[in-house]
């Protein structure tokens, strides 16, 4: 039986450590190797005219997860369970297969370039590796109850360092950065908007609303001292205070780490004509003859740790969209048996997402309409997450008010505008 008192070991910075879970990781799992590819190409083709995207990101970012955190929190049920509580099941289902297929792209794309990153380590077969990762995770997932897997996701944050020793082994003109990223040199181009509409698109995304607010449901699940808000509001302003605190400090994380991607692929790539990347694999190769041997290792080792940690965030938060919509038992701390659709769902995803890496589809082109689906995903979910956190059925006491409240709309105005400007210029292009 659980008891209802909050946990408060803060003093220590392991005691701390403890408590930072959800955003970090979620945070954390945003620099996957599509990500990183994405921030590698902008970073190749516009220097340091882009870096000041990172800084409109941010608050934005940390507004709209804050936001997924406390209605998880709150209720004690997944984002999903709670869309299809409150608003019409068409639209839920909707939203639900368009998250499905833009999962899934990412979860090939990010398998793929794990087992390309290894290969350039170590050489061998780039598929092999693929499905080796692939497979792994996937038991990691099915096997290992949450509780002993969420510090095993802790502790691969850390690759994401990788990224700001990069930069650190080039020579960095920090005075034309500064420049650079205070007043950037926009151009009113296609291409520029269009790589505008892609960090927007990789930094915020439906997958990472969800997983968010089903690790509070997690966590709730996992701990002696942890219910729904609803249910014991005097722990309140200590578990919105840690989801603020957690949330931010892995919010920002991962946009430090975004700045220091663009920004090497800016200082080394853009600097020597580089301008066209691929993928996370090539930017890495790229920076063999340019930064040395030690940032290329750096860099490509990198990518294999941050896939680690976005594979089950990808592959989970499909299985928590899907089980929540149709009301089915979810939980990475459920046995299989008792959570048979959504680990159903999880494996299948992560199946197809490897299976992608054995067809003849473009990896780049798969991406590019993953950012197309989650471009149209995320408006909506967004306005949903939104009114949610304002419904007193769904949130009781603590609905989301103040300044997260303002820059979660602001997000979403965002968000909507660059989805314009994104069919504006497809349609422009094609």
């Amino acid at each position: 039986m659980k008891t209802h008192s909050p946990p408060n070991n803060t003093s220590s910075p392991l005691g701390f450590l403890k408590r930072l879970s959800a955003g970090l990781i979620t945070g954390a799992a945003d620099d996957d190797p599509s990500g990183i590819a994405t921030y590698s190409q902008v970073g190749a083709k516009f220097g340091y005219a882009t870096l000041w995207t990172i800084f409109l990101t941010m608050p934005l970012m940390i507004a709209v997860q804050v936001v997924a955190a406390r209605i998880g929190r709150v209720s004690g049920f997944g984002l999903f369970d709670n869309l299809q509580k409150h608003y019409p099941s068409w639209l839920v289902y909707g939203l639900t297969c368009l998250l499905i297929v833009a999962n899934v792209i990412n979860l090939g794309a990010d398998i793929g370039a794990m087992g390309a990153a290894l290969k350039l380590l170590i050489g061998g077969s780039a598929i092999a590796y693929a499905l080796v990762f692939a497979l792994v995770s996937m038991l990691l997932q099915v096997f290992i109850p949450f509780s002993k897997y969420s510090p095993f996701l802790k502790v691969l944050t850390v690759s994401l360092f990788a990224y700001v020793a990069t930069v650190f082994v080039a020579k960095v003109p920090w005075g034309e950065v500064l420049k650079g990223t205070v007043v950037p040199k926009i151009q009113w181009t296609a291409d520029y908007a269009m790589a505008v509409v892609a960090v927007l698109g990789t930094t915020i995304s439906p997958y990472l609303f969800c997983w968010q607010a089903a690790q509070e449901v997690e966590e709730i699940r996992a701990s002696d001292e942890r219910e729904p808000l609803k249910r014991t509001p005097e722990q309140g302003n200590d578990a919105i205070k840690r989801i603020q605190v957690d949330t931010v400090i892995g919010m920002v994380f991962s946009n430090i780490v975004a700045f220091f991607i663009i920004l090497t692929a800016a200082v080394t790539l853009h600097a020597h004509g580089k301008v066209d990347i691929q993928s996370s694999a090539e930017a890495a190769e790229a920076l063999r003859p340019i930064a040395g041997r030690f940032a290329f290792w750096l860099f490509a080792a990198g990518i294999i740790g941050t896939g680690l940690l976005a594979l089950p965030v990808l592959a989970g938060a499909t299985a928590y969209a899907v089980a929540g919509a149709f009301h089915q038992p979810y939980g990475l701390e459920r046995s299989p048996r008792k959570a048979k659709t959504f680990y159903g769902v999880l494996v299948v995803a992560m199946i197809l997402g490897a299976a992608l890496n054995l067809t003849p589809i473009d990896p780049i082109k798969a991406l590019y309409w993953s950012a197309v689906v989650n471009g149209v995903a995320a408006v909506p979910v967004m306005i949903l997450m939104l009114l949610l956190s304002n419904n007193k059925e769904a949130m009781g006491e603590f609905c989301v008010k103040g300044w997260t409240r303002w820059l979660g709309w602001a997000a979403t105005l965002i968000m909507a505008a660059a989805a314009i400007v994104m069919f504006a210029t497809m349609g422009k292009s094609s």
